[in-house]
């Protein structure tokens, strides 16, 4: 008997997911190159709802039918319990989420891309100590549940990770940079040239003292915003009452300039596909528009648990459930150019990379993090780099008031774009 009959014999919901995935991966590490390999994963997950509790398990051995469908239901005995349905058929968005160009890279291609993105960094600083990572992947998603749903997609990631290090004495200059792709884009020497340009913008010195001055984030630097709001606005951390922004849909929490956006319908982004991993068309999601709070990202299981509607942001791995995830986050871009940005500062710092993302009690907005890369703005020109400098604050309150937000966008962290972000008065803290 097939596997979703047996299952939806014994229990009132049943769901089956295979997955099968091909990750082509070539490190180098300091300079040379270090590691090729091919992983290889296939395997099924199953969820079932029983006498209203949720159970999961996974396997790897397709042939274990028999222990998968006891493990399940076993699960669902002690299982949450849980008013969830798992969606029937309906149309999703067609999005571009695979491309030949990238399942078909041969290795030596990889090998290749690596090398030149290294001579680009070694060209421009020749005591650097360069790390390069890229992944090639092919997968395939199967969903089917006993409501009717019944998809298949395909995706090709690609995603490439450039880590620059600079030592010199106990000057220690760390630089990264991040891309993911599912649809080629031959990029990867314009990304190291962007790494190459700061390396040289670096060798000029500056020093501030420890004061509070206008901030301006570069789309990286941002990321020390982005990531408490990211997981403020996540559906998991608004059931549990952990957001800060829970209850206040329809508030004007920010600055009019800022408007957020998670949009997996983009093609050839990482985040992007027609479905998220429950069988749930995507569509593109206010979060936040000119400063008001329009909504959350919701899974299956958490919008149940709360009484809403999940919104298609359930993601999961082959032996992890859903758990609600961004897909690609964007932060709008707003209406003033770079140029006029810097031009309008008399003394501030550009903040071009956060070092310990993550740390600290970051899901109340709060950040505190030392600048791997910061330069000094004087007179409306980047006029050197500040070393030892760190910035704290907290989202909830820096947000409410934002000089400018540009024009330009970059992607970075292969999933989240965002523009520069000025805020007129941080509290920024240096080595003196």
């Amino acid at each position: 008997m097939d596997l979703l009959d047996r299952l939806t014999s014994q229990a009132e919901q049943a769901e089956v997911v295979e997955i099968e995935s091909e990750v082509t991966m070539v490190g180098y590490e300091a300079n040379r190159l270090k590691s090729s390999r091919v992983d290889e994963t296939r395997g099924v997950a199953v969820r079932v709802v029983k006498d209203g509790r949720l159970g999961f398990s996974a396997s790897s051995d397709l042939s274990a039918v028999d222990k998968l469908v006891t493990n399940v239901l076993e699960s669902a005995t002690y299982g949450d319990p849980v008013d969830l349905h798992f969606p029937g058929a309906h149309e999703a968005p067609r999005v571009e989420t695979f491309d030949e160009t990238i399942s078909q890279l041969p290795v030596a291609r990889l090998v290749e891309m690596g090398q030149e993105m290294l001579d680009i960094i070694l060209e421009a600083e020749p005591d650097a100590q360069v790390n390069v990572e890229l992944e090639r992947g092919v997968q395939k998603v199967t969903l089917r549940n006993n409501a009717g749903a019944s998809i298949t997609f395909d995706r090709s990631p690609l995603s490439i990770q450039l880590e620059v290090a600079r030592v010199r004495g106990d000057d220690v200059l760390l630089l990264f940079e991040m891309m993911g792709v599912t649809r080629w884009a031959d990029e990867h020497r314009e990304r190291a040239r962007n790494l190459a340009d700061k390396l040289q913008q670096a060798r000029t010195a500056a020093t501030v003292r420890s004061r509070r001055m206008p901030v301006l984030f570069s789309p990286m630097g941002a990321l020390a915003l982005g990531l408490p709001l990211m997981l403020g606005l996540n559906g998991k951390s608004v059931y549990t009452r952990n957001s800060p922004m829970a209850g206040k849909v329809g508030q004007k929490l920010f600055d009019d300039k800022i408007s957020v956006v998670d949009d997996a319908t983009i093609d050839g982004r990482y985040g992007s596909a027609p479905y998220d991993d429950e069988g749930m068309a995507h569509r593109p999601l206010t979060l936040v528009q000119d400063g008001v709070l329009r909504g959350f990202f919701w899974d299956l299981k958490t919008a149940a648990q709360a009484g809403v509607d999940s919104t298609g942001h359930g993601s999961r791995g082959l032996f992890n459930p859903p758990s609600p995830s961004a897909t690609n986050l964007l932060i709008e871009p707003g209406e003033t150019p770079l140029a006029e940005m810097l031009a309008g500062i008399d003394e501030g710092l550009l903040a071009e990379i956060p070092l310990g993302l993550g740390q600290g009690n970051v899901i109340s907005g709060a950040f505190s993090n030392t600048l791997g890369l910061a330069f000094k703005i004087e007179k409306g020109e980047i006029v050197g780099r500040v070393k030892d400098v760190s910035i704290a604050g907290n989202i909830y309150e820096l947000l409410q008031e934002v000089s400018a937000v540009s024009r330009e966008t970059e992607w970075i962290y292969t999933n989240f774009r965002a523009p520069y972000l000025l805020l007129p008065d941080m509290n920024v803290v240096a080595k003196e």
